[in-house]
Protein backbone atom coordinates (compact mmCIF):
# COMPACT_ATOMS: atom_id res chain seq x y z
CA UNK A 1 0.00 0.00 0.00
CA UNK A 2 1.37 3.39 -1.03
CA UNK A 3 0.72 5.95 1.72
CA UNK A 4 2.18 9.20 0.46
CA UNK A 5 1.87 12.26 2.64
CA UNK A 6 1.21 15.50 0.80
CA UNK A 7 2.86 18.52 2.35
CA UNK A 8 2.24 22.10 1.26
CA UNK A 9 3.40 25.50 2.43
CA UNK A 10 0.92 27.69 4.28
CA UNK A 11 0.08 30.55 1.88
CA UNK A 12 0.32 33.08 4.73
CA UNK A 13 3.37 32.13 6.84
CA UNK A 14 5.05 29.53 4.60
CA UNK A 15 5.06 26.87 7.36
CA UNK A 16 4.97 23.29 6.08
CA UNK A 17 1.49 21.80 6.49
CA UNK A 18 0.37 18.19 6.05
CA UNK A 19 -2.60 18.17 3.66
CA UNK A 20 -5.08 15.89 5.40
CA UNK A 21 -8.62 15.82 6.70
CA UNK A 22 -7.16 16.17 10.19
CA UNK A 23 -6.36 19.81 9.38
CA UNK A 24 -9.62 21.77 9.06
CA UNK A 25 -7.70 24.89 7.97
CA UNK A 26 -5.83 23.37 5.01
CA UNK A 27 -4.03 24.73 3.05
CA UNK A 28 -3.36 27.06 6.00
CA UNK A 29 -1.56 25.99 9.16
CA UNK A 30 -4.05 27.63 11.53
CA UNK A 31 -7.24 29.63 11.78
CA UNK A 32 -5.12 32.75 12.33
CA UNK A 33 -3.36 32.36 8.96
CA UNK A 34 -6.69 31.58 7.29
CA UNK A 35 -8.23 34.79 8.68
CA UNK A 36 -5.20 36.89 7.69
CA UNK A 37 -5.62 35.65 4.11
CA UNK A 38 -9.37 36.32 4.22
CA UNK A 39 -8.69 39.87 5.42
CA UNK A 40 -6.23 40.43 2.58
CA UNK A 41 -8.91 39.44 0.03
CA UNK A 42 -11.61 41.51 1.79
CA UNK A 43 -9.41 44.62 1.83
CA UNK A 44 -8.40 43.99 -1.80
CA UNK A 45 -4.70 43.52 -1.01
CA UNK A 46 -5.16 40.31 -3.02
CA UNK A 47 -6.93 40.66 -6.37
CA UNK A 48 -7.33 38.65 -9.55
CA UNK A 49 -6.03 40.52 -12.58
CA UNK A 50 -8.52 41.54 -15.23
CA UNK A 51 -11.49 43.78 -15.78
CA UNK A 52 -14.12 43.90 -13.09
CA UNK A 53 -17.40 42.16 -13.83
CA UNK A 54 -19.34 45.42 -13.67
CA UNK A 55 -16.97 47.00 -16.22
CA UNK A 56 -17.49 44.04 -18.58
CA UNK A 57 -21.27 44.29 -18.17
CA UNK A 58 -21.21 48.02 -19.00
CA UNK A 59 -19.09 47.41 -22.11
CA UNK A 60 -21.38 44.63 -23.34
CA UNK A 61 -24.46 46.80 -22.75
CA UNK A 62 -22.92 49.65 -24.78
CA UNK A 63 -22.16 47.22 -27.63
CA UNK A 64 -25.90 46.51 -27.99
CA UNK A 65 -26.69 50.10 -29.04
Amino acid sequence: MNTRVLKVNCPTCNEIVVWSQDNPYRPFCSQRCKMIDFGDWASERHVIAGESVSQQDDDEENDLY
